[in-house]
């Protein structure tokens, strides 16, 4: 048992058991379910406490869908499995989306994606932060939802096989599209790699068709259909303001080569939706500040020197970039299990899981932030 989980996971428990034995609304706003996703954070990535890597179409990534399974049925969920299959190298392979719905005293609905499978497990990642904590943070959204009275439709959408081609999402929205369950969405937001790196951002989709084109194509639909709406983004802004405070706030990452200020590619789950017209909001936690293997795209996570062979500060890049090799890179690495994380941040990634379920749960909640389409 490491030491920074044992402290976190007892912690945790006597959070929530403070709150367990009592089905009341007031006792339910006691429960800290930020504290609560750092728990489940420990079921999902830890290999001696929980389950550890994912890999796509894995008996790991069965077993994590059975366990969201388990626990969204648990908190009162008729819980949507939704099954596909997907090609690759000219192999068939088979996965699960899990989909649930909240009703809202409006029938907009909002749309909250964390997919649940990893990758790297051969440099020895656990999926801890990509993305074991998203679908943690989500996992303990949807258990305080249930607990809550909505303006809008809440649909959390736990797809399968995101690391491979987007396979999940990609599905869900194909579906979606060909069965009408998107005509009333009228905003996606992504959780995927919400902590571990040194900044928490939100963005929007790319204002260039051109980044999103295949994706789009893919599922047959074109420009016209596409949105990069930022409406979701500022909303998610300003949630984080009156959770977090102006000094605590996601942030907006700045305009660099090829992407414009607050916006992102096509790489993670949002894609579709975006191409399906849907505005979308992006939370990953990175550094754009840092000059990378291929300049300021955020694939470089942290600036903490145990990430890189030699991170040189004053340059903010590697101080030899034709020999370097780390990167600063925490996903897809051996960095990317609590253990490792815990050891190089101490509490920060249990800090931005925690930040990132309450400004969510403060969006969803609330009437405040969106107006609707």
């Amino acid at each position: 048992m490491k030491k920074g989980i044992f402290h976190c996971s007892t912690l945790v428990a006597a959070i929530i058991l403070s709150g367990c034995n009592s089905s009341s609304s007031d006792d339910n706003n006691k429960i800290d379910y930020g504290a609560k996703a750092v728990s489940y954070l420990v079921e999902i990535a830890d290999e001696t406490q929980g389950i550890g890597a994912r890999e796509a179409s894995t008996q790991k990534e069965i077993q994590t869908g059975n366990w969201i399974y388990d626990k969204l049925t648990g908190f009162g969920y008729n819980v949507n499995v939704q099954p596909f299959s997907y090609e690759r190298k000219g192999k068939t392979y088979f996965s699960n989306n899990y989909i649930v719905e909240k009703k809202g005293k409006v029938d907009k609905t909002i749309i909250l994606a964390a997919h649940y499978d990893s990758t790297g497990v051969d440099h020895g990642s656990l999926g801890a932060t990509d993305n074991g904590a998203g679908l943690a943070a989500a996992i303990a959204i949807a258990e305080r939802l249930q607990q809550s009275e909505l303006p809008f439709n809440v649909r959390i959408l736990y797809p399968g096989a995101e690391e491979n081609g987007l396979n999940g999402s990609l599905y869900y929205v194909k579906d979606a599209l060909a069965n009408d369950k998107l005509k009333n969405v009228i905003g996606m937001i992504n959780y995927d790699t919400v902590g571990g790196g040194d900044i928490v951002y939100v963005h929007a989709a790319h204002s260039d068709y051109a980044e999103y084109k295949k994706t789009c194509e893919s599922l047959g639909l074109t420009e016209t259909d596409y949105s990069f709406d930022t409406k979701m983004r500022e909303a998610m802004l300003k949630a984080s303001v009156d959770v977090n405070g102006e000094a605590n706030k996601y942030i907006i990452h700045p305009t660099f080569p090829g992407y414009p200020e607050g916006e992102t590619g096509s790489w993670s789950d949002h894609a579709g939706f975006a191409c399906a017209g849907i505005p979308i909001a992006y939370v990953e936690a990175t550094n754009f500040n840092i000059n990378g293997a291929d300049g300021y795209d955020g694939y470089s996570q942290t600036t903490n020197p145990a990430m890189w062979d030699c991170y040189d500060a004053d340059n903010k890049t590697a101080c030899n970039r034709a020999e370097e090799k780390k990167w600063g890179k925490i996903w897809h690495t051996e960095f990317d299990r609590i253990d490792k994380l815990e050891e190089a941040f101490p509490g920060r990634v249990n800090t931005q899981l925690s930040d990132n379920v309450n400004i969510v749960l403060e969006l969803l909640t609330s009437d405040k932030y969106i107006q609707g389409k």
